[in-house]
């Protein structure tokens, strides 16, 4: 069977839900993904849009459901395929659905702070965080609080440097 890669850059635009499918979790949202061209005027206009429903299994639950919601903005990698199915008027209609292989925060619109996951066999939980290194030294010298324990001095982000 071929699969077809695809990556979608957009926003999820409901809350995500997340059901039991067997004995396996399954996150499923929506994602829209709209362009903008320039007009003849110079003034940006609305393009055409896409709507993909992402399915979402193992880890990416856990992730998924920690990290991001309704009107996050989102880029998702997966494959994708087209779910026919009847509606209630037994009408027969098509989706395009995505099985995500990756989703993330889009950076270029949002910011993110990354937190590693635990694993334990199945289970997979956010790790906790690293503890900060306090300003003040304890001997009450200030000269080298804001240098790192490797002698390098910090450039005020407050980010570790692992991050």
């Amino acid at each position: 069977m071929f699969e077809t890669p695809l990556t979608v850059v957009g926003n999820i635009v409901n809350d995500p839900i997340r059901r039991n499918v067997g004995d396996k979790e399954v996150m499923k949202f929506r994602v829209a993904s709209n362009s903008r061209r320039r007009g003849a005027d110079g003034k940006w206009e609305a393009g055409n849009s896409l709507f993909v429903t992402v399915n979402c299994w193992g880890r990416l639950v856990t992730g998924v459901g920690a990290s991001l919601g309704k009107g996050s903005a989102v880029i998702v990698v997966g494959h994708v395929h087209t779910s026919e199915y009847d509606d209630r008027d037994g009408n027969r209609r098509s989706s395009l659905e995505m099985r995500a292989t990756a989703v993330g925060p889009d950076l270029s619109r949002c910011f993110a702070r990354v937190e590693k996951m635990v694993t334990s066999g199945a289970e997979a939980t956010p790790a906790a965080p690293e503890p900060q290194a306090e300003a003040d030294s304890a001997d009450g010298d200030d000269a080298d609080a804001d240098e790192d324990v490797d002698g390098v001095a910090d450039a005020g982000t407050g980010l570790p440097l692992s991050a």
